[in-house]
């Protein structure tokens, strides 16, 4: 009986470890560039966990333990083309890692494109990663992080918008009047889509951010690659080679306009994996927390 007490108890307590301890809403004021009289919101509670459609973005939080936690803060954008959210299993599931090794991680449910609830679709998204970054220095005392340590993460469309955050930053797209500074501290791509040229990116992911045809100003403003200087933040980039589904290019040209411009950036491309390696390759983010030790993001 003893023994089938500790053994409850252990369990709950490590259950309670890997929930999230908070969901806020990501703006506590009217939702910029939003129309009104929307509908509501479109969850696919399959065994895919996915969202389809994003009316109230949001921030789920999971803090690591004090004894663990090192300051540093990421906030995680999972992809899913731009037309849904794989929010669990990109989301939630690497933010869990992300907390055990002293990392705050802030999941965002962020818009997906869409004219029917959008004024301007295009930049939806990254209003809301921008919005992010904003509330988690904002917040950074009370969630136990260094304000000069928040960066963002993306997977494939989540890359797009994680790098689009990192070298559009220095426009806000958001209410800021205190001058908050927008520029993450240091970017994570994971298959990324970076650019939005026809003959790199992933034209679902275009087209849904874009429409159907965009100008080449539109197409050369959201190519990532294009908008690359001095102050874009170092990076860390993954992909394999064998990806189908988003050219493995993006992730080789956003390394080499990076490099050019002497941002600090660190690339692994697997030879095998596809395009989503990260649910079949354990142990894929260890490579990860060196080059956060390395540029001592975390100790």
């Amino acid at each position: 009986m003893r023994k089938l007490k500790i053994v409850v108890i252990l369990t709950l307590l490590m259950s309670f470890s890997t929930k999230a301890q908070e969901i806020i809403n990501l703006y506590q004021g009217p939702i910029p560039n939003a129309k009104e009289n929307v509908r509501e919101e479109n969850s696919l509670a399959s065994q895919q966990d996915m969202i389809r459609r994003v009316v109230k973005p949001t921030l789920e939080i999971y803090l690591p333990e004090k004894d663990k936690a090192t300051g540093a803060a990421v906030v995680i954008c999972a992809g899913g083309g731009y037309s849904v959210i794989v929010y669990k299993g990109e989301g939630v599931t690497t933010a869990k890692e992300m907390a055990k090794n002293g990392i705050a991680a802030f999941v965002l449910k962020y818009r997906l494109p869409d004219d029917s609830i959008e004024m301007d679709k295009k930049i939806a998204p990254l209003q809301d990663a921008q919005q992010a970054i904003k509330v988690v220095r904002e917040n950074a005392a009370k969630w136990g992080v260094n304000p000069n340590k928040v960066g963002i993460m993306g997977f494939s469309a989540g890359g797009h918008l994680a790098s689009t955050e990192a070298t559009h930053f220095k426009t806000a797209l958001i209410e800021n009047s205190n001058n908050t500074s927008l520029r993450p501290d240091f970017q994570i791509v994971v298959y990324p889509v970076i650019s939005m040229q026809d003959n790199l990116t992933h034209k679902d992911s275009r087209t849904k951010l874009l429409g159907r045809n965009p100008s080449k100003d539109v197409i050369d403003q959201f190519s990532n690659e294009l908008q690359v200087d001095e102050k874009t933040p170092p990076a860390y980039i993954t992909q394999a080679a064998d990806d189908k589904v988003v050219d493995v290019d993006n992730s080789i040209q956003y390394f080499e306009m990076l490099r050019h411009h002497n941002v600090s950036v660190e690339m692994h491309i697997y030879p095998k994996g596809g395009h989503g390696f990260v649910f079949a390759r354990k142990g894929w983010m260890e490579p990860l927390f060196r080059w956060m030790k390395d540029l001592k993001i975390i100790n």
